[in-house]
């Protein structure tokens, strides 16, 4: 063995981001092991000798982190799983090594939880297993909608835990830290800021902290946490100007959302998914957890499209649960009747298109940023990271057939 010093780098990894070309994260080694190490018991309640599941690829931060460092650090035994939540062979699949492996904690992307709740919307196939062992959900990745957790919730009957962090961070900024204290659930938020996490709802233009309730930049004052990049490999100055030049004393999420009365935290898209229409700054995101409300609706997404007269306009792309026979145009129709309903006319929420599924990453991101582009025309560049570049054919189809968009591939 070799001695290295806590600050010699660890690793490069490479963003899954959903926007732009992917950064190199670079992860020290002292401050990485001593907050995944801390994470363990006091965010995920995990103990020596617990089995710990991290259902993701080594190659994101999620299998580096709670995989191979986190587990290993604390002495837990960790799973490796090579497959999907559904179809290897069947949406039972994660139950199964639950069952097989005595699995106390399973940690996953809402995505893939999306997918089972699509095939198998009863949870049928989780009565052929004891679940007995298992304890607790933890979601991470993107933005989990309300209808996801409280399927879930209903479904496995444990607690099911929103958190938010990013490959820059290495490890949660906001969770419910099961180890420490455990907070009323709410659907929406990953709860509050981690210890050490001094998060902030900044004003894009002011750069001063809005009131609860309003939407701004999330940022965090610095000085940032253990395990916190300290540059990007080989681009500092990219490092400067991508995460704290905009907001000096702060660094830069590219993350929106909004705190509650009670210091709950919600992310509600990226920074460039804050669409404007007619001068009203909407949130995709809330979007979304309307039509995730449908109960034909297995998954979905929001874009802003160019419009001459609003500025911009949502569209909504729904994938369907599984054995859905309703016609397509007549869920259309109570979609956006029911954005009308809980958001109201100002969203100016028309069109929306049934897909057989969303372009994502291979971590499990909706590549929105991307269907943007194609939607108005605008050049794109195949992502890096995507995870099936076929979708993306099937949705420039789909906003062909309702008027928008024209493959204009770089």
């Amino acid at each position: 063995c070799v001695p290295v010093k806590a600050t010699d780098p660890l690793y490069i990894l490479y963003t899954s981001g959903t926007t732009g070309e992917p950064k190199g994260v670079v992860r020290d080694n002292g401050g990485h092991a001593v907050a995944l190490k801390w994470s363990m018991k006091n965010v995920y309640d995990a103990d020596p000798g617990d089995v710990y599941w991290a259902a993701s690829d080594v190659g994101w931060v999620v299998g580096h982190s709670y995989i191979v460092y986190a587990p290993l650090l604390q002495g837990c035994t960790t799973i490796f799983y090579e497959g999907k939540p559904v179809g290897t062979p069947d949406a039972g699949a994660f139950w199964r090594v639950i069952a097989d492996h005595k699995v106390k904690i399973l940690f996953t992307a809402p995505t893939a939880f999306r997918a089972i709740k699509k095939e198998d919307p009863n949870g049928e196939f989780l009565k052929k297993y004891d679940m007995s062992s298992f304890k607790m959900l933890f979601l991470a990745g993107e933005r989990t909608d309300p209808p996801t957790l409280e399927w879930a919730e209903k479904t496995l009957g444990v607690p099911v835990i929103d958190h938010w962090w990013q490959t820059e961070t290495g490890w949660a900024i906001a969770s419910n830290c099961m180890g420490l204290h455990r907070f009323p659930v709410k659907a929406g938020s990953p709860t509050k800021p981690c210890p050490g996490w001094n998060v902030q709802v900044l004003n894009e233009e002011t750069h001063e902290p809005v009131k609860a309730g309003e939407i701004g930049a999330i940022c965090v004052k610095l000085p940032m946490p253990p395990s916190s990049l300290p540059t990007l490999w080989n681009a500092d100055k990219r490092f400067r100007e991508a995460y704290l030049n905009e907001y000096p004393g702060y660094y830069k999420t590219a993350d929106a959302g909004v705190f509650d009365e009670d210091g709950y935290i919600s992310i509600m898209a990226r920074t460039d998914d804050i669409i404007n229409v007619a001068g009203h700054r909407l949130s995709t995101g809330g979007m979304e957890e309307v039509l995730a409300a449908h109960p034909d609706v297995a998954e979905c997404a929001v874009i802003g499209v160019a419009d001459e007269l609003k500025g911009q306009l949502p569209v909504g792309f729904l994938v369907l649960k599984a054995g859905v026979t309703k016609d397509a145009a007549e869920i259309v129709n109570e979609v956006v009747q029911l954005v009308r309903q809980r958001i109201g006319p100002v969203a100016a929420f028309k069109q929306a298109t049934v897909v057989p599924r969303l372009p994502k990453t291979r971590s499990g991101k909706i590549l929105r940023g991307t269907m943007q582009k194609i939607a108005d025309n605008e050049q794109w560049k195949m992502p890096a990271t995507i995870d099936d570049p076929a979708i993306l054919e099937e949705i420039t189809s789909a906003l062909k057939d309702i008027g928008y968009g024209a493959s204009r591939k770089a």
